[in-house]
Order: structure tokens, then sequence, then C-alpha cells
């Protein structure tokens, strides 16, 4: 888990994939198309940060989204804070992106 911690606080938007995920590819490029440039971390190869990624509560593991260092979420939290407006404040609270 403190590898996950680690890898999340590195940069303000960390998004954990898996490159056949058909969601994580929306994710990203939510993000890309608000102007945030996050740390992208496959975890294809990596059952172990995977599980660490449940233990921290993440559920489903995949994808993980981290914004300041702080777990947002899942897709579908991740979709609902974009539909709110509140994402793209997350991203310029966590200086991810400048407006």
């Amino acid at each position: 888990m403190d590898r996950v911690t680690d890898l999340a606080s590195k940069k303000a938007a960390v998004i954990f994939t898996k490159s056949t995920c058909c969601m994580c590819h929306s994710i990203k490029s939510l993000f890309y198309e608000l102007g945030a440039s996050p740390a992208i971390h496959e975890v294809d190869h990596d059952a172990d940060l995977e599980w660490a990624l449940r233990r921290l509560g993440c559920n489903p593991a995949i994808p993980a989204v981290f914004i300041g260092g702080k777990y947002v979420g899942s897709a579908r939290d991740v979709i609902s804070l974009h539909v709110d407006g509140s994402l793209k404040q997350k991203l310029i609270e966590a200086r991810a992106i400048w407006f």
C-alpha cells in the first residue's frame, strides 16, 4: 500500500489503469480533454499493485483515480464529479490544470 500512496502523491493527478480497460481509456481521455496530464500507471503485469489498490478501498480497483494525492474514486465517481462540475475544480486546486 505504501507503493500506491507514494505513486499517487508524486503528481497532481494519477490514474491506475489496465491497457484493456475501456473505462480507463475514457477517464484518461477526459483528463486530457480538461487539460490535465496525469501520471498513468498500468497494472497489467503487476498483481501486487492491483491488490494494494483493493486494500486501500479502491473498488473496483481499476481505474483508480487520485487527485492531489487523495483517492477520488473509479470511473463512475470521476464521471459524476465531471457532470456536477467539481472535477475541474479539484484538478485546479491540485494544480493539475491552470485557469
